[in-house]
């Protein structure tokens, strides 16, 4: 087996250097870290970037936390930058300014009845919302991955839906207004509004639909973790983006235990032993990829110093401690052992 040290590192560098992507797609298993990478990719993008919206897709939304800020579903300028923005999206349909008997509506109806249709034109509202905004580029903080690639889906399957739609507005529009003044319903402002409004929604979700399978717009960063299920996942997605036609060249391998000197506990050298197993394979599943291995940290990665400080581990290859890094050694060791210290106190007063 190959040792962590010998393995060619690489960073996210590349993203960073390629100007013309607009969609940057962070994405994985649930617990791996998304938010947290999605986070920092985005405070380096707006080092390079003259402006940055980070959007989270994840009902339950986690960026508030990372940022240590209160978000909305409209873009919120993030404290400390003057080009960063951040907003949290619920993939929940907003049906404003129609009323309940206009959405009763035959075409209402009838859209409904494409599956996924609420989720999507929700998607394509915050979308349509997004690009009349002019980002310079925009990161996506992902839910867990079965609702990512349904997301990744709603481009090529609202598109197809829409038309569906029109094409039987068209076919049978004629027939359908006569059965209804027949009834004496001359008033079909209901339909028309939906109508218009899946119109104006078509031209820019075909347009996305283009950016999302071109290489040069738009790449997907897989996180994950050196474990069996995050490993399995991973490839899962891989394929699922390669079926999507949708770019991807990053890995982020996130809570990798490295060989310091302070590492003395058992268990975490059994553990070293777990992952460096699944870092092998990673390597030989993905030897053309960008892998990123991040440390795992005594401590939660929150608000936007702590982002900035761990950032310096996505640019360089993490260095293990040497002997001359004494007094950051001795400060690693008494953090994890403050860490060790609190979890044992709360551990006695439950018992207590």
């Amino acid at each position: 087996m190959a040792d962590q040290d010998e393995v060619p590192e690489a960073t996210v560098e590349n993203i960073l250097s390629q100007e013309t992507l607009k969609w940057v797609f962070v994405g994985g298993k649930g617990g791996v870290g998304k938010t947290t990478c999605s986070s920092v990719i985005s405070i380096l993008l707006a080092e390079v970037r003259s402006s940055v919206l980070i959007i989270s897709t994840d009902p339950a939304h986690n960026l508030s936390d990372a940022f240590n800020q209160k978000l909305a579903k409209m873009p919120t300028l993030v404290n400390g930058f003057t080009n960063l923005y951040a907003m949290e999206v619920d993939p929940v349909v907003e049906q404003e300014g129609t009323s309940s008997e206009e959405m009763d509506s035959l075409f209402s109806e009838l859209a409904g009845a494409i599956p996924g249709i609420d989720e999507a034109m929700s998607f394509a509202e915050m979308l349509k919302l997004v690009q009349t905004m002019d980002y310079s580029v925009i990161v996506f903080d992902t839910a867990p991955t079965g609702h990512t690639l349904r997301l990744l889906q709603f481009p090529a399957a609202l598109e197809k839906g829409i038309a569906k739609v029109l094409s039987l507005k068209n076919k049978f529009g004629g027939l359908i207004n006569q059965v209804t003044r027949m009834f004496g319903m001359e008033d079909d402002s209901g339909d028309d509004a939906f109508l218009v409004r899946l119109e104006g929604m078509k031209e820019v979700i075909e347009q996305v639909n283009n950016q999302f399978k071109d290489p040069d717009m738009t790449t997907f960063v897989c996180v994950c973790i050196p474990e069996f299920l995050s490993l399995y996942e991973t490839e899962r997605l891989v394929q699922e983006l390669t079926k999507f036609e949708i770019d991807t060249h990053n890995i982020i391998i996130n809570q990798v235990i490295f060989d310091d000197e302070d590492v003395e506990s058992k268990l975490l050298k059994a553990r070293m032993k777990m992952q460096q197993k699944y870092l092998d394979q990673f390597y030989m599943l993905y030897d053309d990829f960008n892998i990123t291995k991040l440390p795992l940290l005594p401590e939660e990665v929150t608000t936007v110093e702590a982002l900035k400080a761990f950032s310096r581990h996505f640019l360089s290859p993490y260095q293990s401690l040497s002997s001359n890094d004494e007094v950051e050694r001795l400060q690693r060791r008494i953090s994890a052992l403050k860490q060790q210290l609190r979890e044992a106190e709360t551990a006695l007063d439950r018992l207590k």
